[in-house]
């Protein structure tokens, strides 16, 4: 039998001549993300493999499967990254906006800087739910858990602004038909349109 250093070494040497760096679980871990993000949200989950997300991350299938031993722990992951990502994002482009009615139409100025990148494709959380969330209850929780936290960010500022609470829902759904059009119309003028629609609404929720 080997000693645990031989084995070692020779697993490491094998590694290498396979073309794969020895890395540790955690950077295996983050480099597998990033690959499934992009794959994911570009061309769709079940066109998808673990083996071309394997290859975009550059590791073996074996270091692959010990950090996430199923592709739909790998999705829950993405999105619950995918959640993090929205979350700062409309919490950096708040972060100045001086009111509450400020920081709501912030909301959608969030969106409209999304809708000019490059690699936009719509709404992580609506397409993974459209392509599984009849057949995976984990992709279904997760999505619908991203949906709700971001209806109760948009309820405490319509609470802080002193608007009635019937605003919130009306907010959350412009800003999710937005997403959903400006994927399918390739533009990003849904995020201009459902602002004005916003600034009606909220104006005409503080006037009464």
């Amino acid at each position: 039998m080997r000693s645990p250093v031989v084995m070692t070494t020779l697993e490491n040497v094998g590694s290498q001549r396979k073309g794969h760096q020895v890395i540790d679980t955690e950077t295996a871990r983050e480099r597998v993300l990033a690959a499934a993000d992009r794959l994911f949200y570009t061309r769709g989950i079940q066109a998808v493999g673990m083996d071309l997300v394997r290859a975009e991350a550059d590791i073996s299938l074996k270091k692959l499967y010990s950090v996430y031993p199923s592709k739909d722990a790998l999705l829950v992951d993405v999105l619950r990254f995918r959640t993090r990502q929205w979350e700062q994002g409309i919490a950096a482009t708040a972060a100045d906006a001086p009111t509450a009615r400020d920081k709501l139409l912030a909301i959608f100025d969030f969106l409209g800087e999304w809708f000019n990148e490059d690699d936009f494709r719509g709404c992580a959380f609506i397409n993974s739910f459209g392509e599984l969330g009849a057949v995976s209850p984990d992709v279904a929780d997760v999505a619908r858990a991203q949906k709700s936290t971001f209806q109760r960010y948009v309820a405490g500022l319509v609470d802080a602004a002193g608007a009635p609470a019937a605003l919130a829902p009306q907010l959350s759904i412009l800003a999710e038909g937005a997403q959903t059009t400006a994927a399918i119309s390739g533009t990003p003028d849904a995020a201009a349109h459902a602002r004005a629609a916003a600034v009606t609404l909220i104006d005409a929720a503080l006037a009464a």
